[in-house]
């Protein structure tokens, strides 16, 4: 299984997190919810994407 690097920050009152392999990112108000927030995210975006079709189950996401 394929692995996507990522990096939680906080901005304000919330927490960003931002995948370094694809340019998506997300937030929340802890970091695990920033976390799992940017899991969706990033599943979406894939699934999405006809390039990354060829996925059969998503990547997980490593600090």
């Amino acid at each position: 299984m394929r692995s996507l690097k990522y990096v939680v920050y906080s901005e304000g009152k919330y927490f960003v997190s931002q995948c370094l392999n694809v340019d998506v990112s997300s937030f929340g108000k802890t970091i695990d919810e920033a976390v799992a927030n940017l899991k969706d995210a990033v599943e979406l975006y894939l699934k999405d994407d006809p390039a990354c079709s060829f996925y059969h189950t998503f990547p997980q996401l490593t600090k």
